[in-house]
Parts: C-alpha cells; sequence; structure tokens
C-alpha cells in the first residue's frame, strides 16, 4: 500500500494539475497580515440572532454553513451558536498552528464532552500528559507489522458477508459496511464473534450517535444527570454496552492469556516510566473508545465508496480490472495492498469527498495570536475536511470523483494539513493504518463479486453527527458479477 507522505509548502497553492508537474503559487492573504495584529478579537463572519446566533442555519445545513462561510468570509471565519464564540479556519498552515506549532495552548472540542458518558477518558476524550502516556503505551499495538497480521480477519468476514448476499436484493448497504467493521472490530480488537449480537450492538451505538447530535446542535442541551426519558434510554443503552464490552475484558483478564489481538496487547502495555498496566477501567475506556471509533469511521468511508462506484461505473470497472489482475481469483492478503494502487486511489478519493471525520475542533485555553487576530481563551477554533478536501486551491474538478488523481504524486505535492481524513498532528487517528488496510481489502474482496445499483427514488443525503453518514442510509440493488463481469441491468 502506498504510504502518504505529505510535503509541506510555505504558500498557499492555487492550483494544483493531476498531470503533474506545476504548482502555481501565489501570495497568501495571510502573508500580508503576518505582522499586523488586527484590532478586532474575531475575523468577520455571518450575523445571527440575537441570542441564538447562526444555530438555525447551523442546525439546518451545518456541512453548507461550513462551505459557505468558508467561500464568503475566506481561511478564517468568526460565528456563534448559542453563547458560544466559534472561528473556522480553512487554511493549512492555519491549521498546523492550531494542531502543532501552539498545540499546547489547545484543548479538544468541548462537544466531546457529550460521548465521556460512554467513552470514559480514553484517547478520543482525554488531555495533557495523561493523553500523552496512554498514546505512548498503546502506540506498539498498532505498529503495521502487528496490524497487517489482522488482514485475514478482514476478507474472512468480508467472505462470509458476500456469502450471504443474493442477487437482485436490496439492500442498505451503509448498515452493511457497519455489520461488516463491527465484526472486524469485534475480531480484531477482542476476537470474538459478535454476530450473534451484532444487530443489538449496532442499535445501541444508533442511539450514541443520535444523542451526540442532539446535543451539539443544541443551544441549551439539558443535561446528562437530569434523569429524563431520553437520558434514561441512553444510560440503559450505555450499561447495556459496558455489559457486553466489560464481560469480554472480564474473562480474558480472568483467563490471562495472548489471544493475538489488541486486547491482548493492550492487556500487556506498560507505562514507560513506572511499568504499570492499565487499570480496569482505564481499559474498558480505551477499547469503548476503539471498538466504536474503529468501526464508525470505516464503515462510514466504506459506505460513501460504493455510493460514488455506483455512479461511477468506468471507474469500478478500473478498479475491478485491477482486482482481477492482482489477485487471479484469489482471496486479498496485505501482502497484495502495494499492487492494488488504484483501488486505493478509489478509498482515497472517497475519502476526500466524503471524509469520516467531516470536522474536529480546538478549544482555546489561553490567549493565542492566530492569522493575526488574537483569539481569546474560550474561543472554539474549527478545522473542517469538509470543506478543505474540496477546494479548489489544491483540487483540480474538487467536486468530481476523480480516483486518478492520487496516482500521479498528489498526496507528495499537496501541501500538509490539506488531505486529512485522519486529523493529523500528535493527536492524529491512532488506527489510520488499519483503516486503510481494511478499506482496500474489502473493496478487492468484493468488488469483483457483486456491484450495487443506487434506488432512483431514494435520495442519499449526508448527516453530520460524530461521523459522516447518510441519514437514511444508501439503498441499493445487488447484482452479482458472472464471470468476473458485472451484470448491469439496463435503466
Amino acid at each position: 500500500m502506498g504510504t502518504l507522505r505529505w510535503a509541506a509548502l510555505d504558500l498557499t497553492i492555487n492550483k494544483v494539475e493531476d498531470g503533474g508537474s506545476r504548482i502555481d503559487e501565489r501570495n497568501s492573504i495571510l502573508d500580508s497580515r503576518s505582522s499586523i495584529l488586527d484590532s478586532r478579537s474575531f475575523p468577520p463572519g455571518p450575523k445571527g440572532h440575537w441570542l441564538f446566533g447562526n444555530l438555525a442555519e447551523f442546525r439546518r445545513d451545518m456541512l453548507g454553513f461550513y462551505g459557505r462561510c468558508s467561500r464568503d468570509y475566506g481561511d478564517m471565519v468568526s460565528f456563534r451558536l448559542g453563547h458560544k464564540r466559534h472561528v473556522l479556519v480553512s487554511h493549512p498552515r492555519l491549521i498546523e498552528e492550531v494542531l502543532v506549532t501552539q498545540n499546547q495552548k489547545f484543548g479538544k472540542h468541548y462537544a466531546l464532552q457529550f460521548l465521556r458518558p460512554v467513552l470514559g477518558n480514553g484517547l478520543l476524550t482525554s488531555e495533557g500528559k495523561f493523553w500523552l502516556r496512554q498514546r505512548r503505551r498503546m502506540q506498539p499495538s498498532f505498529h503495521r507489522q502487528r496490524i497487517e497480521g489482522y488482514a485475514p480477519i478482514v476478507v474472512t468476514h468480508a467472505q462470509r458477508m458476500l456469502n450471504q448476499w443474493r442477487d437482485g436484493q436490496v439492500r442498505d448497504i451503509h448498515q452493511d459496511m457497519m455489520r461488516l467493521a463491527l465484526a472486524v472490530a469485534a475480531g480484531a480488537l477482542l476476537n470474538v464473534d459478535l454476530d450473534r449480537d451484532c444487530q443489538e450492538v449496532g442499535g445501541l451505538l444508533d442511539l450514541i450517535m443520535k444523542d451526540f447530535s442532539y446535543r451539539h446542535e443544541s443551544a441549551f442541551p439539558v443535561p446528562f444527570w437530569l434523569p429524563t426519558p431520553w437520558n434514561r434510554r441512553v444510560k440503559k443503552a450505555i450499561r447495556r454496552l459496558e455489559d457486553i464490552i466489560g464481560g469480554i475484558i472480564q474473562q480474558r483478564r480472568e483467563n490471562d492469556t495472548e489471544k493475538g489481538d489488541l486486547l491482548s496487547t493492550l492487556i500487556q502495555a506498560r507505562d514507560e516510566e513506572n511499568l504499570d498496566g492499565m487499570s480496569d477501567r482505564q481499559l474498558r475506556d480505551e477499547v469503548m473508545t476503539l471498538f466504536l471509533a474503529g468501526h464508525e469511521t470505516t464503515a462510514n468511508a466504506l459506505a460513501w465508496t460504493w455510493y460514488l462506484l455506483a455512479q461511477h461505473p468506468e471507474a469500478e470497472d478500473k478498479m475491478v480490472a485491477e482486482i482481477e489482475a492482482v489477485l487471479q481469483g484469489r482471496l486479498p492478503t496485505a501482502a497484495d495492498l502495494p499492487k492494488l494502487r488504484f483501488t486505493e486511489s478509489v478509498f482515497l478519493e472517497s475519502m476526500r469527498l466524503f471524509p469520516p471525520a467531516y470536522a474536529f475542533g480546538r478549544e482555546v485555553l489561553q490567549e493565542c495570536l492566530l492569522g493575526g487576530y488574537r483569539l481569546p481563551a474560550g474561543t472554539t477554533v474549527l478545522m473542517s475536511q469538509w470543506v478543505m478536501h474540496r477546494d479548489g486551491r489544491y483540487f483540480d474538478q474538487a467536486d468530481q470523483f476523480v480516483p486518478e488523481r492520487w496516482l500521479t504524486g498528489l498526496a507528495q505535492r499537496l501541501p500538509k494539513f490539506v488531505y486529512i481524513p485522519f486529523g493529523g498532528g500528535p493527536r492524529g487517528c491512532i488506527g489510520n493504518t488499519f483503516a486503510m488496510m481494511e478499506g482496500v481489502l474489502v473493496l478487492a474482496a468484493l468488488a469483483p463479486h457483486v456491484h450495487f445499483r443506487l434506488m432512483p427514488d431514494l435520495p442519499v443525503e449526508p448527516w453530520p453527527s460524530v461521523t459522516l453518514r447518510p441519514k437514511h442510509g444508501i439503498r441499493a440493488t445487488l447484482h452479482r458479477r458472472e464471470g468476473g463481469r458485472e451484470t448491469r441491468v439496463p435503466v
């Protein structure tokens, strides 16, 4: 598999040509203001309601709101959601300032507190020295060689799903990919088969996602400790998840045997300084975080990939031809990944147009200078993959599905922090290697055998929850391929 290596540039790219050799540079507006401190604390932005700010349009169309803000106001935009002031930054150098150069002045986004009841103090929600100690403790579990050892789990579960599919069925691709990614996560992380509990676990996670969206988009979210019917329902779902995951952890603690999965490595992980292992509670928090984040993001990325391929049969044909040429009728392995360059490009392009993590944020902990503005403590700084990945300054035909763009060295030419499906900086996704491997292997295992046709009367709408989900699923008719070629139904 090709490794993504980014070349940092100091100037803003005006245009990237996929033909490959030319990058036109222009002076950024940031340069002209780099030594000037603006007299205002915040950059300009859309005016909103005196009490609720821009919350109404944010809730109505979050992704469109981000896009309009960037288009109308530039690389730094200020707006208010309820009482909370936000600044959206859409320039790679500004993002690098937040994530790397001045990262000590920023904390995690305030909305992550809504996930604490389920994720506890895991990698996604923890901060400071504690987070750094946990990250270092867990990093060996995600070395490439160990991750590639989980490839057979991915392929086995993909084959199991393929054997359950029938020609002519109407499927919800999103639900199928959720079920597949859940099974892979359970096998690789916990070494268990969750087929029996898959539907229940999926329903519990759906409820938790809806709870996050409700709280994130509310001006005055109801405190989680209030015994409302909704809060009681969410707490019941969390307890049930804890029963399932906690029971597996407890059994493993008691058996104390090496299973070759991530849970075993986490149990054996030791602190660099005092050689202590994780407490039961911390182990629970980290497993819940990896289990939720690990299956949710990959499932969404795969669902959006099938959605795009269904609309671009020429790209699908090219991908299938590559897979067939490499595999020659056998199942894919980790060793095949470097040869599946176009298949990888399809997955990369899908995550460009529909990034599972569509936006993320940081809280200003102490006053800082960013882009010529002094941002006071308490300001929320947002960075949006949805905006950056569709920016015409960096991507030719930015709104089009063009997997070939990744075959021309684009990844090396792009400035750092332009293409960031896994975040960036010290807190970039710890499981990015696993996600890339899983995505390409699933495509390689399934695409030579099936083709999807979208249901024309059921529109697909992106829904920015914790991750970017299709709001009403992705309904499509499944068609088996015959003799290595697809069976197409006339329009």
